[in-house]
């Protein structure tokens, strides 16, 4: 392409897309954020982009969004009731301690179920599940927690509603139609064929090579303190006659104190004080179960008068044991738009909010057991916590945290799981046959869960992930921009003159590889929107099948393995799981390179090129 044809209004949408880019895959705000203020951006320079401000907030009326929101409300419907929970436990109890049977049923849960409900929800309910398998059954956590994220991301790719990248893929499919005539809407099963084969070739894999690269960095539980490595962090001291602390208030002396130490328990005599511990006044003879480090220690005892208890070994079984039970130790995930990410243990004013004391925190591989109060809080952060059941219920139903294990919730209201699956069913099979577009039959299926009582109208609201649907907004207008300043002809020119030499199934591939690679390090469905635009020009000036060219580019999107950034389900598993950011490299490159030859040849064998 010549220079003349590089017009200032392409220029302009090249830099905002470079800009978006560097944003969201730095996120030094939330991607959300980042794609209102592409939205924004455009309008502001629409003399360049030549984006009205009616298609700017375009959008927030996309039939892609309003599906997508619709979705939410239905996968919530279906998790409410518990019935993914019951399935997976009637599956777990066939697997023993058999790692390929564990692995078998892990996957052959979360695939078709990702195939129905979100894939994000689908992995946020099995995980607890899953990491209890494991440890039942003597194996790694971390040999069924990535396998997990993976299923759930090739199971996404078996229908239209598997994930909303599917869904958006599926509206701009239909927008270019008027210049691209081999495109349209996808139907409900219409690429269902080649998801099975993506996701029997994915299930293959993670059986077989993907078991022997997966590896075990999280050790089979017998004791939390020991998989968290706090033996030298939990301790006894007793005050003493002549410490200062005497006579003061336990809320007082901590405040006033700059030690990094938590305090556990009060054992008074034959009696064991939990939370809340700040209004005891503390007395000669008082014995503290502390977390703290050796030099801290040290300091401690000096300045305050306190004595170490002689070979005291504190695991999570005695503290459970000397609070009456009370007291249990568990494994919290700081989940994707918790209120927490950004925020520090102190600033979050956490032991306060929530009754539960952080112990240690898991950051992948990465274990923080100083100065925690201070560490702001990431997505997949691991939290090792104590905390009352009253209090780990309260965890479990607060959407800023995921408990990586089982916890019984009595209020799932289980006697409404056929009108849940029902009404699922219906939405799909009218789609399917065409009746109803899929956006009408999505809104009216969430209407009925509503209606029949499945939810309760404000659990509606709290089921829409808002930041999914902002984003969604955002980054719609961005594919406008590059249609009609004629950059996505550009870029296409681009493509096809470099691939010159290269028969038509080979630039097929080298837009799966592509979309895959930057699907890696930005949105999934931001990848669909830059993408989308360019693979149906290309196509057309390689007098190729448009749609073949979009749907490499819909699948690509939907399976990044190769980072933890890559798809919120593999950031899910990050702490969990123990892994090292090279992992998703090693386990999920191979698996991304065999997707990239199947998914080609699949649909040049279904399709045609």
């Amino acid at each position: 392409m010549v220079v003349s044809e590089l017009t200032a209004g392409i220029v302009v949408v090249l830099l905002v897309i470079l800009a978006a880019l560097v944003l969201f895959a730095t996120e030094p705000v939330p991607i959300d954020i980042t794609a209102i203020g592409i939205m924004v951006a455009l309008m502001v320079l629409e003399p360049w982009t030549r984006v009205l401000p009616t298609e700017g907030v375009s959008g927030f009326a996309s039939t892609a969004t309003v599906t997508v929101l619709a979705m939410f409300v239905l996968s919530y419907g279906v998790q409410r009731t518990g019935a993914v929970q019951i399935l997976g436990r009637k599956i777990a109890g066939f697997t023993r301690e058999d790692e390929n049977r564990q692995l078998g049923a892990t996957i052959g849960v979360v695939a078709p179920i990702s195939g129905f409900i979100n894939n994000t929800a689908a992995v946020a309910i099995l995980m607890p599940m899953v990491t209890d398998l494991a440890h039942e059954g003597k194996t790694s956590p971390s040999k069924l927690l990535l396998p997990l994220s993976y299923a759930s991301m090739f199971g996404g790719t078996l229908t239209l509603i598997g994930t909303s990248t599917n869904i958006l893929a599926s509206d701009l499919s239909a927008r270019l139609a008027v210049d691209h005539p081999d495109l349209h809407a996808f139907s409900m099963f219409e690429f269902t064929a080649l998801g099975l084969l993506v996701s029997v070739v994915g299930a293959a894999y993670l059986m077989t090579v993907g078991k022997w690269l997966t590896p075990a960095r999280i050790p089979v539980r017998d004791d939390l303190t020991e998989e968290f490595e706090l033996e030298e962090y939990l301790t006894e001291v007793v005050v003493e006659e002549d410490s200062p602390l005497v006579g003061r208030i336990v809320a007082d002396a901590l405040a006033e104190t700059d030690f990094d130490i938590d305090l556990l328990q009060l054992i008074r005599g034959r009696q064991t004080f939990v939370e809340p511990l700040g209004p005891k006044e503390i007395q000669a003879g008082d014995v503290f179960a502390l977390r703290t480090d050796r030099e801290t220690l040290v300091d401690l005892l000096d300045a305050e008068g306190l004595s170490l208890l002689p070979e005291v070994d504190v695991t999570d079984e005695e503290l459970e044991e000397r609070g009456d039970a009370e007291r249990s130790l568990v494994e919290v995930v700081i989940a994707p738009r918790s209120s927490l990410v950004g925020e520090t243990l102190a600033s979050a004013s956490f032991r306060d909010r929530y009754d539960a004391t952080v112990l240690a925190l898991r950051r992948g591989p990465e274990y923080i057991r100083k100065r925690m109060d201070h560490t702001a809080l990431r997505v997949g952060d691991t939290l090792l916590v104590q905390a009352t059941e009253d209090s780990i219920s309260r965890l479990n139903v607060n959407r800023d945290f995921i408990v990586a294990q089982e916890i019984e919730r009595p209020d799932y209201r289980e006697s409404k799981i056929p009108l849940a699956v029902g009404i699922v069913t219906v939405v799909v099979t009218v789609a399917a046959l065409d009746l109803l577009p899929i956006m009408v039959s999505a809104l009216a299926g969430a209407l009925a869960m509503v209606v029949t009582g499945v939810l309760k109208p404000p659990e509606v609201y709290e089921a829409v992930e808002w930041d999914v649907i902002f984003l969604l907004a955002g980054v719609i207008p961005l594919g406008i921009a590059l249609e009609k300043t004629g950059g996505a002809d550009l870029l296409a020119d681009l493509v096809v003159a470099s691939a010159d030499f290269l028969p038509a199934i080979a630039v097929l591939g080298l837009f799966y590889v592509v979309t895959a690679a930057l699907t890696n390090v930005i949105s999934n469905n931001a990848s669909v929107v830059l993408m989308i635009p360019v693979a149906a020009e290309a196509a057309a000036q390689l007098g190729a099948n448009a749609f073949a060219f979009v749907l490499a580019v819909t699948f690509a999107a939907s399976t990044a393995f190769m980072t933890p950034v890559g798809y919120q389900t593999n950031l899910f598993v990050y702490g969990p799981g123990g892994y090292k950011f090279t992992d998703y490299m090693r386990v999920g490159g191979p698996l991304q390179l065999v997707f990239a030859l199947v998914t080609t040849f699949g649909i040049a064998a279904i399709w045609g090129v």
